[in-house]
This record gives C-alpha cells, structure tokens and sequence, in this order.
C-alpha cells in the first residue's frame, strides 16, 4: 500500500478476534453485548460486530446515533447525559428507532417526558466511582422517584454504569477492587427497584470473567485496544488492531530523535509516563513499531516523547536511528485508541481497503 501521510491502519482479523472474544465471554455469563461504537465510528466496523450477530449497540452522541441509525442499527443507547437541547433529533430517532437515552436528574425526566413525542427508554445512570456524572447510589430517594417517574411514552429500562476509574489502574488486584465495587452497588439497586443493569469498561470487560450480575456489557475500546489498555493488562500488544502510519521527515541521530509527519492532530494528547530507554521518566503517545507486508511487527522500537500539532519526536537507540531513513514511513501503536480513531477522515485496512467512518 502507497502512505504518503499520517494513515491510521485497522488489522480487521484481529478487530474481529477481538469482538469473538468480548462475545463468547457475554454469552457465558448470559449477558447482551452491546458494544460502545465511539472507538470505531465506522459502519463497516459495526458490520464486524453484525457478523456475530450483535444486534444492539451504543454510542456517546445523537449525531453518531443518527449516524449508525442510518446504516441498520434499530436499537441503539446514547451513553452521555440527555442533551435537551438536541430534543428534536432525539425525538426524530425515537420515531425510527427503539432509543434508550441516560437520566440523572429530575429536570431532565420531565423534559424528556413533555418534548419527545415518540416512545423512548431510559437508563438511570449511576456514579461507581469515576466521578464524572451519574447519581451517586446511596441518594435512594432520588433515584427511587426517577425510576417510578416512567409514564406514557417513556419506559424506565435499569441501571447504566460506566467504572472509568479502572483506566488508572495497572494491576488485577485494583481492577478487581473496583470491579467487585461495581457489582455490590448495581446489584442492590436492581434488587430494590428492579430494571436491569448496562454495564462497561474495557478493562474489567477484558480481565474479569464473571458477568452474572450484569444484563448488558457495553464495553467500546476493545475493538482495537491500544498501548494503554496493553500497559493496565486488558490486552496482549499482538491483540491491539490498529496502528498509525507516519512518514520519516528528519532524523537528529545527535538527539537520538526522529521526527514523523503524525503529531497530535492525528494521535492526539493522550500520553501514559513511563522510563524511556535511558532510565528516565517521560511522556509516552505512543509505541514505534515496523510497518510490514500485512500489518505491523509488535515488537516496540521505540517511543513517541514529544508532539506539536504536525510533528511527533520518537526516542531511539543508536542502533535503531542507524536503521531509519528520511522517506521511511514507520508505525505507532496510539496510547488512546478511540481519541485516534475519532481524529482520522478514514481508515486504511491492512490490504489496503478504504474503510470509511462517520466524520464531524
């Protein structure tokens, strides 16, 4: 395949291993896997997870439910709090679709309730721990008043829960900690007031293994995990299915650096701290790696310490910066695969298929 900018290549065999895996463990415990699409944003991607006969999914905005609405996806969650300023489009999907949308407050049932026309459901959405939005669980009156707040067209359908937290963690233990956390809340609200409980993250959806407790798993970055999720252990690096391609433009073998055209418009900010191959701790955007005939080696070369908005500055060793050359075009492994993906006009597959995404 002829790059000649910053491309980002998608391993379909291995994407799709991925959704088989994430599948099979749902279906062992009797749980719905509805997979969060703001990974892929991509229509063929969702055809991946159809093949495996995932019917369900969900999505972080009402422009990507739209989107996946019109490529046959019939029952989709919008995982982000009720925008009522979107009211209209929410309403208009609701009226093609059978859409969950997420609650958490009383203003916003009422608003739904009063503006959308068309049956819809909703999830209440519950604070674990990560501390971004959701009720925290032990406001029982709260949340005992949006679930018997269902009327008319609108049906409470359970409880959504998203462990975010467990990305800061690098061990089973804390993974599990936070996990078995998860389970106790959720478990006790569904015991009370019934309804079922949407549960996901990619990490504790990738290393625990027991899901009874759960009616839906929605993990999302599992389709192509990244070097994060390979550093928390949701992942081998063989099992990360997606990789940006970047042209060599200069080499400073005096610095021990080479500048690639791939810089935070194309991988983004995302960084992980690490000890760069001289002992010292640095920020790390992503892994070098070598492009190859069908794909990439996973052997990592080196790392990505540095960005501005065109540029990424790669660390090497002597050895490896004697093996480049300017016009080379070398691989990255991203630390953040959906912040990757979400940047990217289209995607590149490893037999050189243009696989087309929703754009903004």
């Amino acid at each position: 395949m002829e790059i000649k900018t910053p491309t980002l290549i998608i391993d379909k065999g291995k994407a799709l291993k991925n959704i088989q895996k994430m599948s099979d463990k749902a279906k062992k415990s009797k749980a719905e896997l509805r997979p969060h699409f703001k990974t892929h944003f991509s229509a063929e991607i969702g055809n991946l997870f159809k093949a495996e006969g995932i019917s369900k999914c969900t999505v972080s905005s009402v422009s990507m439910a739209k989107y996946f609405a019109a490529h046959g996806w019939t029952d989709i969650t919008i995982a982000f709090p009720y925008n009522l300023l979107e009211v209209g489009d929410i309403n208009a999907l609701a009226g093609k679709i059978n859409l969950n949308i997420l609650l958490e407050s009383e203003e916003s049932l009422e608003h739904a309730q009063k503006n959308i026309k068309n049956p819809f459901g909703y999830f209440i959405k519950i604070d674990v721990g990560t501390h971004r939005t959701g009720i925290d669980p032990r406001n029982g009156s709260l949340i005992e008043r949006l679930v018997k707040g269902a009327s008319g067209k609108s049906a409470f359908i359970g409880f959504l829960a998203h462990a975010g937290h467990t990305y800061g963690c690098r061990d089973f233990e804390s993974i599990k900690w936070i996990f078995d956390g998860s389970v106790k809340v959720l478990s006790e609200l569904k015991n009370k007031f019934g309804g079922i409980i949407s549960y996901g993250d990619t990490p504790s959806c990738s290393i625990m293994d027991d899901f009874s407790f759960a009616d839906e798993l929605r993990p999302g970055n599992f389709v192509f995990y990244d070097f994060m999720q390979h550093r928390i252990g949701s992942c081998s690096i063989d099992e990360i299915a997606l990789c940006l391609a970047s042209p060599v433009v200069a080499i400073h073998k005096e610095r021990n650096e080479v500048v690639v055209y791939g810089g935070a418009v194309h991988l983004s900010k995302e960084m992980i701290k690490e000890k760069n191959i001289f002992g010292k701790e640095h920020s790390c955007y992503g892994k070098m790696v070598t492009l190859s005939g069908d794909g990439w080696e996973t052997t990592v070369l080196g790392n990505v310490e540095r960005l501005s908005q065109e540029h990424g500055i790669i660390k090497l060793s002597d050895e490896e910066i004697a093996r480049v050359k300017v016009g080379d075009v070398i691989g990255i492994l991203p630390v953040h695969s959906c912040l990757t993906a979400d940047l990217q006009g289209h995607y590149l597959s490893t037999k050189g298929e243009r696989i087309e995404k929703m754009t903004k």
